[in-house]
């Protein structure tokens, strides 16, 4: 049995478990809580001794529910569970420590309500704290991100309007299967009707979504991130195509799932895919990968990489 939470706080979990599980058993509380029935019984009393009206009944259809009209306690946080909230928002955004910032400002009103002896830790470690842009990060519309979260959960088909890096703009009926937040960017996956495939469309660039009346039903084995790692690198503009002189073993770790699937081909290996950013693919993903390649494919990564061989070439060059 775990015994790293104070009877207190097992009992704050007990009152969490009763909200979203009306009904629940003494033997249910139990295993959620990770003790004995017994014990389970007597955090229940706990509530009831705090003037919580907690109800029970006996039988098959039993177990124990909130009274009505139950005026729950404020959120409580322990020390470690309010410092361990801060640092992760500074984390995911480093502009909350800008009290006009949204997040910031949502941030000090959760600080001025803890109590003052973790409040006044929380707000000494957002005061000194300092964290750097994350450039490559994505801050999607809270409207937009939240009306595809309900989506998700009502399990019902949605219409997008997305616009591309390059500003070309459209609009798409897909399922919407999962909302996954990687490395600061936030991305819909989704089954597009369209294509009749899986597609990975980032939030941020969502403009628009309108929920339909048809519902859906996503693959029962569905895992959102390793599905969406699979598929970064599909569904765009441009294709891509690139041969690697060195074995699929040694070029795997340097390939984001963005670049595309890494198939084996001979002696070496082949990357497809497709992107809708030539330019940041032939600049910055391509030159971190320390092996010999040949762009087989796609003219416009082909293109790409020209202007940059024209540029180092021109910048070694002997001056007049």
């Amino acid at each position: 049995m775990s015994t790293d939470l104070s009877p207190t706080a097992r009992a704050l979990r007990a009152l969490d478990i009763l909200q979203t599980r009306p009904g629940a058993t003494a033997d249910e509380l139990a295993e959620r809580l990770g003790v004995t029935e017994r014990a389970a019984r007597r955090y229940v009393g706990i509530l009831r001794e705090a003037g919580i009206p907690v109800e029970s009944a006996r039988g098959p259809y039993g177990g124990y529910r909130l009274g009505r009209g139950t005026r729950l306690p404020p959120v409580i946080f322990t020390e470690a569970e309010a410092l361990g909230l801060v640092m992760a928002v500074f984390d995911s955004q480093p502009a909350a420590a800008d009290v006009d910032d949204l997040v910031g400002s949502a941030l000090g009103k959760l600080i001025r309500a803890l109590p003052e002896s973790i409040g006044r830790q929380a707000a000494a470690l957002r005061g000194h704290a300092s964290a750097a842009p994350d450039r490559h990060s994505a801050r999607p519309d809270p409207a937009t991100t939240s009306a595809l979260a309900a989506a998700v959960a009502a399990r019902r088909r949605v219409l997008v309007t997305y616009r591309t890096e390059s500003g070309n703009e459209w609009e798409a009926e897909v399922d919407p299967w999962a909302v996954v937040v990687r490395h600061g960017r936030w991305y819909l996956l989704c089954h597009s009707h369209r294509a009749d495939a899986i597609r990975t469309y980032r939030v941020d660039r969502i403009h628009a979504v309108q929920q339909t009346a048809h519902k859906f039903q996503p693959p029962d084995d569905l895992d959102p991130v390793a599905t969406l790692e699979e598929n970064l690198g599909t569904g765009w503009e441009f294709p891509t195509r690139v041969a690697f002189h060195a074995p699929l073993a040694e070029v795997a770790p340097w390939i984001r799932p963005p670049m595309g699937r890494l198939e084996p081909s001979g002696d070496g290996c082949v990357l497809v895919g497709s992107t809708s950013n030539p330019a940041m693919y032939a600049q910055e993903w391509l030159p971190r990968v320390p092996y010999a390649f040949r762009v087989d494919g796609g003219q416009e990564l082909r293109a790409a990489v020209a202007t940059l061989v024209s540029r180092f070439t021109a910048a070694l060059a002997d001056q007049p």
